[in-house]
């Protein structure tokens, strides 16, 4: 196997898919972040109650990515094979399985609003901010769960650089839009954590509206009829959840280990949920070269996987896993060591929010090789193989057997503090990486699900 520093042709393709992706989740992360920001002008509660209420949608996103997740191991396959009716099949189902769960968020949210924000902190001008801003964010669900199903076909057949210039689009409709209503400017209303989500749903529209444009005047093989996308038989159908269920699953199910995360350092109060909003928005920063590189291992192991290249994609696996561990090292030691310096950006933090941000960024610093090692190991690798089901017990397990009981535990019967609960928690990424790296060694991953 060549070193990867070796390899152009493996540097090429690497750097034109993940660059852009990459890039894309720069922009989706400093949006994360400028919404937080300015936010925080308003104190720690409207912190802390836009970051509970968006639980719900990250609970919701990570269904639509494990949706299209599933979706990319076909797409990508499919591509390798040049077969763009199947591309278009899948991505039909894609589109309706995300817009089914954005219809059944959105109900939750926009009728149930309070039930929501209670599960998490009882605290009422919390919940009151959280279920405004809930109501009207609700109404962006659908269009986000097609945007996102166009993205990742677009990123699975070799073209990311759109899903980049869109997500670029939003971050601007967004931030000028929450600059205008949560504080009043220009003759506007002062809505404040409801202008955050008007901010948000009027990017969406544009952001739909973008994406609709490129793909049919611009990308043919995902520019589909509605005869096209669901010209589905009963065999392509099934083919396609026994793939793709175990990947849904995994995120459904990873996805609410983190909010259960989420709702016991909201038992500790307004100061630790906001410092966790504070610190996870930074952290996001940091990872968006990581999620570049899962996503274009994903994409290049499956392109390989479909051609009939086997050995390749090994090759591919290994070089990706070298890669986003180094990558991991290099950041972890930023993180944790410059937390005044990126706490600065967030002028108006409170002095107990600012010490548990701290302190809680330090403490990502230190696990954050072994977090950018799963990352690639579990979306790229297991999943871009084929091997869904192995992928799913290992995330699934690691979160509910280690993570999910011994935050509770931090939280409720120690009494730790957050910073410390995050250690207890963080043990979890251990146990994937002690199980997964023999699964990959062992090649049981790579197969050809077309």
């Amino acid at each position: 196997m060549k070193q990867f520093w070796k390899d152009k042709k493996f540097l090429k393709d690497m750097l034109v898919i993940a660059i852009p992706i990459a890039l894309q989740n720069l922009i989706t992360s400093s949006l994360n972040m400028v919404d937080t920001l300015m936010i925080s002008e308003l104190g720690k509660s409207s912190i802390a109650a836009v970051g509970l209420a968006n639980q719900l949608f990250f609970f919701y996103s990570l269904i639509i990515f494990g949706i299209n997740s599933g979706s990319s191991i076909f797409i990508s396959q499919f591509w390798g094979k040049n077969d763009t009716e199947n591309i278009k099949r899948v991505l039909g189902l894609a589109v309706s399985l995300s817009a089914l769960s954005g219809l059944i968020f959105t109900m939750v949210a926009f009728f149930c609003p309070e039930i929501v924000m209670r599960f998490f902190i009882k605290e009422e001008i919390v919940v009151r901010l959280g279920s405004d801003y809930l109501r009207i964010v609700s109404l962006s669900y659908i269009i986000t769960g097609i945007s996102f199903a166009f993205s990742i076909a677009s990123r699975s057949i070799g073209q990311p650089k759109m899903p980049m210039i869109v997500s670029a689009i939003s971050f601007i409709t967004n931030t000028i839009f929450n600059y205008l209503l949560i504080f009043g400017h220009f003759g506007f209303p002062e809505l404040g954590v409801k202008g955050a989500a008007y901010g948000t749903l009027i990017a969406r529209i544009v952001e739909i509206s973008f994406i609709l444009y490129f793909v049919y005047t611009g990308i043919k093989p995902l520019a589909a009829t509605l005869r096209e996308l669901t010209d589905w038989t009963k065999e392509f159908v099934n083919r396609y959840l026994k793939t793709t269920y175990p990947v849904i699953i995994n995120e459904t199910f990873w996805a609410l280990g983190q909010v259960m995360y989420s709702a016991a350092y909201a038992r500790m109060g307004a100061e630790a949920t906001a410092a966790v909003q504070v610190a996870s928005t930074i952290q996001n920063i940091f990872f968006v070269m990581v999620r570049g590189l899962a996503n274009a291992c994903t994409v290049m192991v499956g392109n390989k996987i479909g051609a009939g290249d086997e050995e390749e994609a090994y090759n591919y696996a290994i070089q990706f896993l070298t890669m986003s561990t180094i990558a991991g090292l290099a950041l972890g030691v930023i993180l944790g060591l410059t937390p005044d310096l990126t706490l600065k950006l967030f002028r108006n933090l409170e002095l107990d929010v600012y010490n548990l941000s701290r302190k809680l960024l330090m403490v990502a610093g230190i696990f954050y090789f072994i977090r950018t090692f799963n990352s690639t190991l579990i979306v790229g690798v297991l999943r871009g193989g084929g091997d869904t089901n192995f992928s799913m017990y290992l995330e699934m397990g690691a979160v509910w057997l280690i993570g999910v009981p011994l935050a509770f535990i931090g939280v409720l019967l120690l009494k730790l503090p957050v910073y410390i609960v995050f250690i207890l928690v963080s043990f979890e990424e251990i146990v994937k990486a002690v199980i997964g790296l023999p699964r990959v060694k062992s090649k049981k991953w790579i197969r050809n699900v077309t």
